[in-house]
């Protein structure tokens, strides 16, 4: 065979010793890409292939499957080779799932036919084993390098991009595997749930293909924009959704698409307000529901271009929206107590309900689902629990969160939230009037862990409550910080402000003066209560702080503003004010005994610091002779560390002091 190599192949390690940046690190793994524009989301065309024993195929070929992983390998290539065994096992597991594989080498060299042959053999690959010698499916599909695995489902759409695991990569190699992505991305498929991870770069032998991502198709309704609508607007714009309109349909589409060019023209919808990442970097929010760039030209370009149908045979899949829980079955399910009658037209004001839960101990929520019976009126739904008949919205955050197209959340293996004894839960229902009377009575699902887990999920509120907003003010700030506990993961982000709510923003204020933003919404909107969950959770550096700024305008400048001749103060009506930014973390189990002490000496700390100097002294204090207990190092101040710790020590005397007492109770009893 002529050597053929029009994909220039060579070794991303030679490559990075020889022409890297000294910056590049020598070890490379799997990283995250910006998945619409590497094509997941997208069309895949009916690509044909021939194996290396000659027969003839195409991808439609697999369209009863449940999905299709192709896998590029590459029989010189040493990181394909060592994934091989990998691959090997997934397709036998996943084979029995109704789930499809081929195997792609797009180096076609001499002798490449043979040694793909033998290496397919000495695997075990059952699949169609293909030489791609023309380049159309690593072309066709975007591929990068000989490790890239593609998961289409039975549309062509595909689902995911990216490597097998993370076991090998540029200069490393592991015992074992720390994430199985291509395993997640199928399970969550054939769950019906979404993929997490969708898109990451996998380390591998680099292709050098040529490829233009930007032109790979004619855009009509169903081989594109169908699937632009199923995956970022759909959700609310359908029969009973809460959407003004449908838009399930080309019809829906085309009737609507004068409103559909202007409100993603000018960032209104889908709703989200998180800062664009820099460009080239991918989103750090797991549930980013912006509109890409390439999403939103592609759907003006098929507006401007007359809005072609194109062939039905290439739709995407329907959405399913089954009535079983997307959690799975909960283990217990509360309803509001009563039907929330919903009028026809206008306004209504938020509507609170209290459900008590009775449980007689502790239990710990590794997920929760919220389903409102009437979705067409539900804007939003925010779940609070409160102990004892208290709830103080600026102490405590939400045990679950609804709004369309974010309706449940399901915690990793060992991380659950806390729902203490006898807890009742206290719901906060935001109804919008549809142009029909109807009534709602939603639902929260709860599913519990079956065991005490190692990381508990809590929320730690940043608020003012002395803000005050001037009258006729259009660009008021207020801030508000609290000091990070030590060992605090971020996992996600809520602010939350009332209608004269104009930005928002979470800055980190390290030990060194350091300021690193955290998320910034610069255009802040009430209607739309959103959590920012990061991709990755976030160590923090203990001794640091979060600082949250609000931007109010309380101006006549705001449509939304109900009086902007009048002061505004903190209140929980939508017509006063509030500033909180809920920061839900995680804590080691371990440390759940102790971190409401330390958080408590920390607030406390802030509150005796007059001169805000970082250091107590004796006549700070309001109790002068506890100081001792607190000042460990007898050097006549306290630290912030040593606050936290002698909260801790006075915690246990205090219960040292109680149990004493209950065990001379008792012994004064036997005398009697």
């Amino acid at each position: 065979m002529t050597r053929k190599l029009s994909a220039i192949i060579t070794c991303v390690g030679l490559v990075s010793l020889l022409t890297a940046a000294p910056s590049t690190p020598v070890r490379q793994g799997p990283k995250p890409i910006d998945a619409t524009a590497h094509g997941v989301g997208r069309w895949v065309p009916d690509l044909s292939f021939t194996t290396i024993d000659g027969k003839q195929g195409k991808l439609s070929d697999f369209q009863t499957k449940k999905a299709l992983v192709v896998a590029f390998t590459g029989a010189s290539c040493p990181l394909s080779n060592k994934f091989s065994p990998s691959l090997a096992a997934i397709e036998e597991a996943y084979g029995k799932k109704d789930v499809a594989f081929v195997f792609v080498d797009p180096i076609a060299i001499e002798g490449a036919k043979e040694d793909l042959r033998k290496l397919a053999k000495a695997h075990g690959f059952k699949g169609p084993v293909i030489l791609d010698e023309d380049e159309s499916l690593a072309k066709g599909l975007g591929a990068t390098t000989t490790t890239d695995t593609f998961v289409l489902d039975a549309a062509r759409t595909l689902l995911y991009r990216g490597p097998v695991d993370d076991q090998y990569g540029i200069g490393y190699q592991l015992d074992a595997p720390r994430k199985h992505y291509l395993r997640d991305a199928l399970d969550a498929h054939l769950a019906g749930k979404p993929i997490h991870s969708k898109a990451l770069w996998a380390p591998g032998c680099e292709l050098d293909l040529n490829q233009d991502h930007s032109s790979k198709q004619n855009l009509t309704y169903h081989n594109r924009i169908s699937r632009i609508l199923q995956t970022h607007c759909a959700e609310c714009h359908r029969e009973g959704g809460v959407g003004p309109f449908a838009l399930e349909s080309y019809t829906d589409a085309k009737e609507n698409a004068g409103m559909i060019r202007k409100v993603i023209s000018e960032g209104i919808m889908p709703p989200w307000f998180a800062a664009a990442p820099p460009k080239g970097h991918p989103s750090p929010w797991a549930n980013d529901r912006s509109l890409p760039p390439e999403d939103k030209a592609d759907l003006i370009s098929w507006i401007r271009n007359g809005k072609p149908e194109g062939n039905p045979a290439d739709a995407p899949l329907s959405n399913k929206r089954a009535s079983e829980w997307r959690i799975g079955q909960p283990d217990v399910v509360f309803s509001l107590p009563r039907e929330v009658p919903v009028k026809a037209t206008g306004q209504m004001p938020y509507v609170y309900l209290r459900v008590k839960t009775d449980f007689p101990e502790d239990r710990w929520v590794e997920a929760v689902e919220v389903r409102p019976t009437a979705p067409a009126v539900v804007h939003h739904v925010l779940v609070f629990v409160t102990e004892a008949g208290r709830f103080n919205r600026s102490q405590t955050g939400s045990l679950a969160a609804y709004v369309p197209g974010n309706t449940f959340v399901e915690f990793p293996e060992g991380v659950a939230k806390k729902l203490p004894a006898g807890a009742t839960l206290l719901f906060q229902m935001h109804y919008t009037p549809s142009g029909k009377a109807t009534s709602d009575r939603t639902r929260i699902g709860l599913r519990f862990a079956k065991k005490s887990p190692a990381k508990i999920i809590r929320t730690l509120p940043v608020a003012n409550r002395r803000l005050r907003i001037p009258a006729n003010e259009s660009n008021h700030r207020e801030t508000a910080s609290r000091y990070v506990p030590t060992g605090t993961v971020v996992r996600a982000f809520m602010p939350h402000m009332h209608l004269r709510g104009k930005a928002f923003k979470y800055e980190l204020l390290k030990q060194n003066g350091e300021r690193e933003t955290l998320l910034e919404v610069p255009r802040y909107d009430f209607n739309w209560q959103l959590r920012y969950e990061l991709k990755e959770p976030r160590s923090l550096p203990s001794g640091s702080r979060i600082e949250v700024t609000g931007v109010f305008d309380n101006s006549s400048e705001n449509p939304a503003n109900p009086d902007p001749n009048r002061i505004v103060r903190w209140g929980d009506q939508s017509d006063e004010e509030m500033l909180i930014g809920y920061v839900e973390c995680e804590i080691d189990a371990d440390e759940s005994i102790n971190e409401r002490v330390r958080d408590s000496g920390v607030d406390l700390f802030d509150k005796l610091d007059k001169n805000k100097d970082g250091f107590l002294t004796k006549n700070e204090f309001t109790r002068p002779a506890l100081f001792p207990l607190f000042d460990s190092n007898g050097d006549g101040q306290v630290t912030r560390k040593e606050g936290t710790e002698g909260m801790v020590k006075l915690k246990k005397r205090e219960e040292d002091l109680r149990r004493g007492k209950e065990a001379l109770r008792g012994l004064l009893e036997q005398f009697r």
